[in-house]
This record gives structure tokens, C-alpha cells and sequence, in this order.
């Protein structure tokens, strides 16, 4: 069940990293349930992510082989059900089991290719660990990260187990929240194509 929406508007423009992750404006939250999940898990689900991240955006391999990685890196540590049906918004509702099913393959690899273009950014610099804490109904893993020539920013992983996995379902960057963001993006898509769930995923397959 979603928490009432809290507004915010944020300009990133010191940080090459967060400026394509400004479309959407927004505080979008899921009250989701804790139950085994502790904040020593969740501190442990975002260490392990973030090596994976880390050793990906080091490893020298080239664009599209980055990719892939990423790819499997958020199949592996994503909530991607709930983070593609928070993104396909209203829609959502009416889309049939198979439309959501195909939706949620389209943007795992989109959103793959988005973050993973992001990521790249990293390339000589490093993300960090630095603190985590029960939040709502969930817990929030808080990050450091640092580019070359640019100060420390804060990324903030929110982790539950609402799918009964332990899970990472939203970032903030900055105070910019993934989730409504990507809402605003991918209605946008939307709209574009007339409302027609089959030709929003046509055009993630290519994006």
C-alpha cells in the first residue's frame, strides 16, 4: 500500500550522475512489511550490490558488455516487479498478465541500460557503504559515492521483502527518488504512444 505522495523538486546540475535523473520530481514510498528482514541484512544485500557495481564499472569491458552485468545485477538484487508496475503507474491496472509480464522484461532491461550509463560515470571512482536504519516500514541503506574531481554524494537504497526476498525496490539520489521519476518518464512514453501498452514496451526494447 502506497503512503501519500510528497512533492519535491530538486536541480542537479554540480553532478553528471543525477542530472539525467531529474525528470521526475516526487516522494513516492511503499508501505512495505518487515518481517525476517533486519537492518543487518539489508546493510549486507546493499554491501554485496554495490561490490557488484563496483567491480562491473571497473572491469574495463566495453559499453554493451556493461550492460549485460548491470542487467543481471538488478535481476539479482531489484524488487523489479514492483518497481516496473510503480513506473507503469495507472496503467498498470488494466495491462493483462501477459502485457506485465512482457512490460517488466522490457524495463528490466531498460532501466538496465539507463542506470548502467549512469554507472559508467563511476569509472575510477567508488561507492560506499557508510550507514543503515529502519525506516517506515522498511530500511534505509545509506551510500557514499565518489567520482573523480567531483565532492562525496549521498545515495540512499531502500531494502524490504515484500516479494520474500530481501530487496532493494528504490534509490534516492540527492533526494531524488527513482520511483517517481520513473513514473513520470514512463507515463510520458506513454502518452507519446497513445496510451498502448504494447508500443511502450516497442520502444523500450528500443531505447
Amino acid at each position: 500500500m502506497r503512503s501519500k505522495t510528497e512533492t519535491t523538486s530538486m536541480h542537479l546540475t554540480r553532478r553528471a550522475f543525477g542530472a539525467g535523473l531529474a525528470a521526475g520530481t516526487g516522494f513516492l514510498a511503499f508501505a512495505l512489511p518487515v518481517r525476517a528482514l533486519t537492518v543487518d541484512q539489508a546493510r549486507q544485500l546493499v554491501d554485496k550490490l554495490i561490490a557488484d557495481i563496483n567491480t562491473t564499472i571497473n572491469s574495463g569491458k566495453s559499453e554493451d558488455a556493461m550492460f549485460g552485468d548491470f542487467e543481471q545485477i538488478f535481476a539479482t538484487y531489484a524488487d523489479v516487479a514492483t518497481i516496473a508496475r510503480s513506473a507503469l503507474g495507472p496503467a498498470s491496472k488494466s495491462a493483462s498478465d501477459g502485457q506485465m509480464a512482457t512490460f517488466t522484461k522490457a524495463y528490466k532491461g531498460y532501466i538496465s541500460r539507463k542506470y548502467g550509463r549512469r554507472f559508467r560515470e563511476f569509472i575510477g571512482g567508488k561507492i560506499e557503504v557508510t550507514d543503515a536504519r529502519p525506516y517506515k516500514s522498511y530500511y534505509e541503506v545509506i551510500s557514499t559515492a565518489t567520482l573523480q574531481g567531483e565532492a562525496p554524494f549521498d545515495l540512499r537504497w531502500w531494502v524490504g521483502d515484500k516479494s520474500g526476498r530481501n530487496l532493494f525496490f528504490n534509490i534516492i539520489i540527492e533526494g531524488v527518488n527513482m520511483l517517481a521519476s520513473e513514473r513520470t518518464e514512463i507515463g510520458a512514453i506513454l502518452d507519446k504512444n497513445g496510451g498502448d501498452i504494447d508500443k511502450l514496451i516497442a520502444a523500450l526494447n528500443a531505447t
